[in-house]
C-alpha cells in the first residue's frame, strides 16, 4: 500500500530522519532535486539546451526548486531563478542553495537568480525577458500553505497558468496555492503537467478535485525509511492508496492449486431482483462468477425467477422465495431466505431487491441474526437508512457499497456533507459500527472498522452508468467467498479490478458508448493482467 501522508506527518518523517537515522535534511533536498530532474527528464524529455524558468518562495520548497536548478544547470539547461523575497531572509537549508546558485551565476551565463519583491518587479521581469521558456518550475509553496494566496503570488499563478498552453509546468511536492491536506481547492492554484512529490503524497495529490490540478503525479524517495513513513511517534499512516502490487499480492497469495475444486472456492447466496429488475441480479451474479467463485445461487421473488433465469448466466442456480401477488416477499419467503443466507459462504444482497416492508425486515435479520460474510448494496442499504443497528465482527465482516445518495441516507446528512468530507464519512460510519465502507465514486473509498482508509486510483466516468455498482457487488462478493478471512484484501482487489476493467472497457469503446456488461467483458483481461507468477 502507498501511504499518503497529512502534513503533520511528513514534517515528523523529515526531523526523525534527520535524528534518528543521521541523514541531514541538507542531503534530502539533494535527493528530492535529484529525483525531480530524472522525472523531469522522464516526462519532458532531455533538458540540455533547454530554457527553464524557476518560480521560488523563500521556504523549504524553494530551496528545492534552486536545489533542482542545479540539477538542470549540471545537465545543460539554461536556468532562470526568481526568488520572491530576499535571499538574506531566507533561512536553513534553502539558503545553502540559494547561495549556490549565486555564486555558480557569477562563474556561469547558463544560470542566473534573480530577486523579486514586488509585483511592479514581477511585470517587469516577465516583460524584458530575452529566454523563450520551454519549461516552469513551480517551487513557490508545496505543501505548507493554510490559506488561499494573496497579492503578488495571486499574479505569479495566473502568468504561470495562463503560459502553461506552450510552456509546461512542473511542481514540486504540490502544485502552489493548494492545501495539502484537503481535497478542495482554497484559492487560486498552478495547474501543472506534473507534480514530484516527495517521500508520499499527500491528500491534495491524490483526492478529487484538487488532484485534477497536479497532471501526472510521481512520487520520489528521498531516503526516509519505510518504517517513519508508516509510523512515528505521534503519527500513523492511516491513509493509502491501493497499487497494482497489492492486486497482484493478493492473486499470488490466493492462487489455486491443481487439484482445486469448486466446492472450495466458495458458494455465494445473492438475493437481488424483483419485478422490473432482475438485470440488476443477473449483472451482479455475473461478477460472482467471473471473480472465480465456485458456486452462485441467486435468490428472487418466484414470481421474478423465470425472467432471471432468462437472463443470467447458465452456471448460475436460482432459488425462487416465496411472494405474494404484487411480488413482495411473504414472511415465509423471508424466513428461507434468511436460512439460506446462513447457509453459503458468502451473502450478497440488495441488487434490484425492492424495498417493500418484507424486504426490509429481512435485511434487517441477515444484519442482526446472519452468520455470513455479508456485502449489502443498493436497496438492502436503503432498507438500513438511517443505519441504526447492527455491527460487524471479526470473524463475520459487513461490507457496505454506498453510493454518495446512499451514504447520505445511512447517516442522516445531505449529499453535499458527504461530499465535503469523504475520508470522514466513511471512516465514521465504518468505526461506529464496526463495518467496511466503500464508498463509490471517483477514487472510491474503502474505510475499515479500524478507521484507516484506502483509495482506488482505478476507474472512469464512463463506468456512471446503471449497473456499475451491480457489478462490483457481484466481484465484491465473489473475491470474499475465495477468501472469506481476509475481507479487506478481497475488497481493495474488488475495487481495483472493477475500476481496471472499467479503464480497459474505456479504451476500448469509449466513455460514453461503456455500459455495465462492459466491464464484465473485460474483467477477465483485468485479471490476467496480474497473472500470479510461478
Amino acid at each position: 500500500m502507498q501511504p499518503i501522508l497529512s502534513t503533520a506527518h511528513m514534517a515528523a518523517v523529515d526531523r526523525l530522519t534527520s535524528e534518528q537515522y543521521g541523514v541531514p535534511s541538507l542531503l534530502l533536498m539533494e535527493n528530492a532535486a535529484v529525483g525531480a530532474t530524472l522525472a523531469i527528464e522522464q516526462h519532458f524529455g532531455p533538458v540540455r539546451r533547454q530554457h527553464v524558468r524557476i518560480f521560488c518562495g523563500k521556504g523549504n520548497n524553494g530551496g528545492d526548486g534552486a536545489a533542482v536548478a542545479r540539477q538542470l544547470w549540471m545537465r545543460g539547461a539554461q536556468v532562470e531563478v526568481l526568488l520572491f523575497g530576499k535571499r538574506e531572509t531566507a533561512r536553513g537549508d534553502a539558503r545553502v542553495n540559494f547561495d549556490i546558485v549565486t555564486r555558480l551565476a557569477q562563474a556561469s551565463s547558463r544560470i542566473r537568480l534573480i530577486e523579486v519583491q514586488s509585483e511592479t518587479e514581477f511585470t517587469s521581469v516577465i516583460a524584458n525577458s530575452t529566454s523563450r521558456f520551454t519549461l516552469h518550475v513551480d517551487a513557490l509553496f508545496g505543501t505548507g500553505l493554510a490559506r488561499g494566496l494573496e497579492g503578488m503570488f495571486v499574479k505569479v499563478v495566473e502568468y504561470i497558468n495562463s503560459t502553461r498552453q506552450y510552456i509546461p509546468v512542473c511542481a514540486l511536492d504540490l502544485p502552489s496555492g493548494l492545501a495539502a491536506d484537503s481535497p478542495h481547492p482554497i484559492g487560486t492554484h498552478v495547474i501543472a503537467d506534473l507534480t514530484v512529490s516527495f517521500t508520499a503524497p499527500k491528500i491534495a495529490n491524490i483526492l478529487t478535485p484538487a488532484k485534477h490540478a497536479n497532471g501526472k503525479l510521481h512520487v520520489v524517495n528521498i531516503g526516509s525509511p519505510t518504517i517513519l513513513i508508516r509510523t512515528t511517534e505521534h503519527h500513523r499512516a492511516t491513509l493509502y492508496q491501493v497499487t497494482a502490487d497489492d492486486v497482484d499480492d493478493y492473486l499470488n497469495r490466493t492462487r489455486r492449486s491443481p487439484d482445486t475444486h469448486k466446492g472450495q472456492v466458495g458458494h455465494v447466496l445473492l438475493i437481488a431482483g424483483s419485478r422490473g429488475k432482475t438485470g440488476a441480479a443477473a449483472l451482479a451474479g455475473e461478477g460472482v462468477l467471473r471473480a472465480g467463485a465456485g458456486l452462485l445461487t441467486i435468490a428472487c421473488p418466484a414470481g421474478a425467477q423465470a425472467l432471471l433465469v432468462s437472463q443470467c448466466m447458465p452456471e448460475a442456480m436460482t432459488l425462487g422465495l416465496p411472494d405474494d401477488t404484487q411480488g413482495e416477499l411473504t414472511e415465509e419467503g423471508v424466513r428461507a431466505a434468511l436460512t439460506a443466507a446462513n447457509e453459503h459462504t458468502v451473502c450478497a444482497i440488495g441488487p434490484g431487491l425492492g424495498t417493500g416492508a418484507a424486504t426490509r425486515r429481512l435485511v434487517q435479520w441477515i444484519v442482526e441474526a446472519g452468520t455470513s460474510p455479508t456485502v449489502l448494496d443498493a436497496d438492502a442499504l436503503n432498507c438500513l437508512s438511517p443505519w441504526q443497528t447492527g455491527r460487524g465482527t471479526p470473524a463475520r465482516p459487513l461490507i457496505l457499497t454506498p453510493h454518495p445518495g446512499e451514504m447520505a441516507r445511512l447517516m442522516g446528512t445531505s449529499v453535499a456533507d458527504v461530499l465535503a468530507d469523504r475520508i470522514g464519512a466513511a471512516r465514521r460510519l465504518a468505526t461506529t459500527n464496526h463495518l467496511y465502507v466503500v464508498l463509490k465514486g471517483h477514487n472510491t473509498l474503502i474505510a475499515t472498522p479500524e478507521g484507516d482508509v484506502y483509495i482506488n486510483p482505478t476507474g472512469n466516468a464512463g463506468m456512471a452508468t446503471g449497473g456499475s455498482g451491480d457489478v462490483l457487488t457481484g466481484i465484491l462478493a465473489g473475491l470474499l467467498a475465495q477468501t472469506p478471512h481476509l475481507p479487506l484484501e478481497a475488497t481493495l482487489v474488488a475495487v481495483y479490478l472493477h475500476g481496471q476493467a472499467g479503464d480497459l472497457a474505456n479504451v476500448a469503446l469509449g466513455e460514453r458508448s461503456l455500459v455495465a456488461s462492459d466491464i464484465l467483458r473485460f474483467l477477465p483481461q483485468a485479471l490476467t493482467s496480474h497473472a500470479p507468477s510461478r
